[in-house]
């Protein structure tokens, strides 16, 4: 088969395109015939070996431990295994798995679920890893209740998008913010009010929220509190910012340090594949309650310019890469 692969850490532009053999299907294993794959900085993250944090704790010091990059996937099931019960060849299906970015790929069988009839499949690419962080940032992390007052940092981005619609299925009052190009998009899919970060400070004193999620990184945490109510919670999602050692993990661990000497509930996120949460975002999704945003779509061989596309930061919604 065919898939995009990486020796060792580099740049996007070092990944080629290779003949490896296809995945084997263990006894609890699905292998899907990829059809779509989804693209987020964490992809950015494993190709480049940045933050070093991230070798540290176990992806590979001097090479990634998973040659095929690539985690968020959609497509149909070409094989199972003795114990799968859940799935059939011929099934769509859409989740995480371990090297999406190639003609096929497997995983155990809790990490898909079926694809939502009503989405393509480069809609359901788009779901996975973004989705999950988005959740369990609005329900683990914060605990989300309706008629709360939420703001969601980079609304308009791949995490954003989904923290926006599930923040207002929740029953909260949501405003994004984003910047000029996106805020259209951001009220399309449901916030109540928009912030053009371009031209005005969420930070600005005339407001405060009972939740903040932060997708978007670089804003110091003193800035971030400003804008939250005195027992408000902020969740940092993530952060493009910061050296090549923590890459801006320092700012969510300063947060966590603090959070037990304030009376605000500052928390990090670090989101995770779990079997309950794909079943739901394809339940919500297949109501019509969540809708996937996907910006553009390359070929698999252009890999390379997806991730420096998404990197620019000028994705509005999910960057996919069809199989």
């Amino acid at each position: 088969m065919k898939a995009i692969v990486q020796e060792k850490y580099r740049s996007p532009d070092g990944l080629e395109l290779k003949e490896i053999d296809k995945p084997v299907v263990g006894d609890d294993d699905v292998l899907v015939r990829v059809h779509a794959a989804g693209v987020d900085q964490g992809v950015w993250h494993l190709v480049t070996g940045l933050p070093y944090l991230l070798r540290i704790v176990g992806f590979g010091l001097r090479r990634p431990k998973t040659r095929v990059p690539g985690l968020d996937v959609a497509g149909r099931v070409e094989a199972v295994g003795r114990n799968v019960i859940r799935f059939q060849p011929g099934d769509e299906v859409f989740g995480t798995c371990a090297g999406s970015y190639a003609e096929y790929a497997c995983a155990h069988q809790d990490k898909f679920a079926p694809k939502p009839a009503n989405v393509t499949f480069e809609q359901a690419a788009a779901v996975p890893t973004s989705a999950f962080a988005a959740l369990q940032g609005l329900r683990g992390g914060a605990q989300i209740q309706a008629g709360q007052k939420v703001l969601v940092i980079g609304a308009g981005g791949g995490v954003g998008t989904f923290a926006v619609q599930l923040a207002k299925e929740f029953g909260a009052n949501v405003t994004g913010v984003c910047s000029t190009k996106k805020t259209d998009l951001v009220r399309s899919i449901g916030a109540d009010d928009v912030i053009d970060y371009t031209r005005e400070d969420f930070a600005d004193s005339r407001r405060q929220y009972d939740l903040i999620l932060d997708t978007a990184g670089g804003r110091s945490l003193s800035h971030l509190r400003r804008a939250l109510s005195p027992r408000g919670t902020l969740v940092i999602v993530g952060s493009e910012a910061g050296g090549r050692w923590v890459h801006g993990i320092d700012r969510a661990l300063r947060a966590a340090l603090l959070s037990p000497f304030v009376s605000q509930n500052l928390r990090m996120l670090v989101s995770t594949e779990r079997a309950e949460d794909i079943q739901l975002l394809g339940k919500l999704i297949e109501a019509g309650k969540l809708t996937p945003v996907v910006d553009r779509t390359y070929s698999l061989s252009e890999v390379p310019k997806a991730i420096e596309y998404l990197r620019a930061g000028h994705a509005c919604g999910k960057v996919v890469i069809t199989v």
